[in-house]
């Protein structure tokens, strides 16, 4: 075989496996907790360069995720911000059993857009010199949960702060009234607010663990996955040690 004859088997070769690959892809629907949007972006970079199919995210609280699987949204994936919604789901036929697993541990922060406004110690929740305080719907977000959980194991969960809380139906939303200064400080997500160990802007207390209970997200295959080889592919590139190192750069720990 000539050098010209070879060249063109071989570009004929890379078009066949191309076109079988691209016959092979598949697109998932995956619904994300909005604390993890960063890394989940990356980390579906990561997948469809390598698998060829693709990822459609969907951002928000994860309550309000579980009421629109329940009421048939076309979701495939669930990537909750606990353990409690994938679990029910999957109590009640809408997510397939022995497919949930944990792929991140949340931590909570304190943060401000303002550099110094917040402590290491928090100690600004006691003194009180804020107008306003942001955290996430606890019926809606874990983190929102989390945040009530620590002003009452802080003594603080009393008439005066409730007065100044402004409640974001996601931690997304809550980021963004303590970006615009529409809050003093909002309780958010570690993952919201660092890169690489390093806290991106602002002021923040890391919020001691033992003062909220753990933020176990989990994720599940749903029921009604249209693509269900591209959907399981997806969820095992998750738990991938390409994935892992993309959720601990964010400031998660790994179970």
């Amino acid at each position: 075989m000539n050098a010209r004859n070879l060249n063109l088997w071989l570009a004929a070769g890379a078009l066949l496996f191309g076109a079988m690959n691209g016959a092979n892809a598949g697109e998932v629907n995956a619904a994300v907790a909005a604390n993890f949007s960063a890394p989940a972006q990356q980390i579906v970079d990561l997948f469809q360069k390598q698998s060829g199919h693709t990822v459609k995210l969907s951002f928000g609280s994860s309550g309000k995720f579980y009421s629109q699987i329940k009421q048939g949204a076309p979701f495939d994936v669930f990537l909750s911000a606990d353990e409690k919604n994938p679990k029910l789901l999957e109590q009640e036929g809408l997510a397939v059993a022995n497919t949930r697993f944990v792929y991140a541990l949340g931590k909570l922060v304190l943060w401000s857009a303002r550099p110094g406004f917040v402590d290491d110690k928090g100690a600004v929740l006691s003194r009180g010199g804020y107008n306003k305080l942001a955290y996430a719907d606890p019926k809606l977000a874990p983190y929102g949960q989390a945040a009530e959980e620590t002003l009452q194991t802080m003594g603080l969960w009393n008439a005066a702060v409730q007065g100044k809380l402004v409640t974001g139906e996601s931690i997304a939303q809550t980021y963004q009234f303590a970006a615009t200064g529409n809050a003093d400080m909002a309780f958010i997500a570690l993952s919201q607010v660092t890169k690489d160990g390093k806290v991106t802007e602002g002021s923040l207390w890391l919020v001691p663990s033992h003062m909220y209970s753990p933020i176990r997200q989990s994720a599940v295959l749903l029921s009604g996955a249209k693509d269900q080889a591209a959907a399981q592919a997806f969820l095992k590139f998750l738990r991938s040690e390409q994935a892992a190192a993309v959720i601990r750069s964010f400031g998660y720990d790994k179970p």
